[in-house]
């Protein structure tokens, strides 16, 4: 299990979908602690232009650069949608999913 722990941190590039601008929510909380520990974070929500003084884009398809990893932090509902997005513009990606 560490191995994979290990592998997924390696990354540099994560995309948050569903991040969020409440700090009580799970999709603020990801990019905050990705940012701080050094990693290039992509804020995604098509609600919002930016968290933090941090750009949000509104979909996957508006990202300025390839990501490692999309994690998917949205309801049920909204998951699949997103998951059929990772595959058509990074079919490489394994999608990481939280609950927010």
């Amino acid at each position: 299990m560490q191995e994979l722990i290990d592998e997924f941190m390696a990354q540099n590039k994560f995309a948050i979908v569903g991040a969020s601008n409440n700090p009580e929510k799970n999709g603020n909380k990801i990019v905050h602690n990705l940012r701080n520990r050094g990693y290039e974070v992509y804020p995604v929500n098509p609600r919002l232009d930016e968290i933090d003084r941090i750009p949000c884009h509104h979909s996957l398809f508006t990202l300025p650069t390839t990501v490692d990893v999309v994690n998917i932090v949205v309801p049920p509902q909204v998951t699949e949608r997103i998951v059929e997005e990772c595959k058509r513009t990074r079919p490489h990606l394994d999608p990481a999913v939280s609950r927010d």
